[in-house]
């Protein structure tokens, strides 16, 4: 089958849809439980196994291309998640609390991420265009993994010093 097929392509964006509905209920439920360090690191470092998808030449783009979606990444879709992903501690736990508009903004993200789909659709075959976007989310979760370490530790410090008064 060639990747161009209508049908594989209607396949992958309804993928992408349900992969992002899956991703909105596991974040939501996320707030529900204490999280840890570990719990913030492990998605990034999940998530670059995906980088063994370029062994496959069909997925080949240019150096320029892909650092372009590395870097509007995260310049600027992380910034909406950073603003409105904050940590807290209750107690002796710390949890991640979402503001009201977290799923209105990955909806929205998620949104321009299917249509741009259908742009580069025109331009690129199926695995270019998932390597595209791979590296989009990739250098958007970095930095958004990287300030909720930040808020982590310092939240974790801080209950520190409290305890020990």
């Amino acid at each position: 089958m060639h990747w161009t097929n209508p049908i594989v392509q209607i396949g992958s964006v309804i993928f992408s849809i349900a992969a992002g509905i899956t991703l909105i209920i596991l974040r939501l439920r996320a707030g529900k439980r204490p999280t840890t360090l570990r719990k913030i690191i492990i998605p990034p470092i999940a998530m670059s196994t995906g980088f063994i998808m370029f062994a496959s030449p069909v997925t080949h783009i240019p150096w320029l291309w892909g650092a372009s979606a590395f870097g509007t990444g995260m310049l600027i879709f992380a910034f909406p998640l950073i603003v409105t992903t904050r940590l807290e501690r209750v107690d002796q736990d710390i949890y991640v609390r979402r503001s009201k508009a977290f799923v209105a903004i990955f909806v929205v993200l998620f949104l321009i991420r299917t249509l741009l789909h259908g742009v580069v659709d025109d331009y690129m075959s199926i695995p270019q265009t998932g390597a595209i976007f791979y590296l989009l989310a990739f250098g958007m979760i970095i930095p958004w993994r990287l300030a909720m370490v930040s808020d982590y530790v310092r939240l974790q410090n801080h209950g520190s010093l409290l305890d020990s008064k």
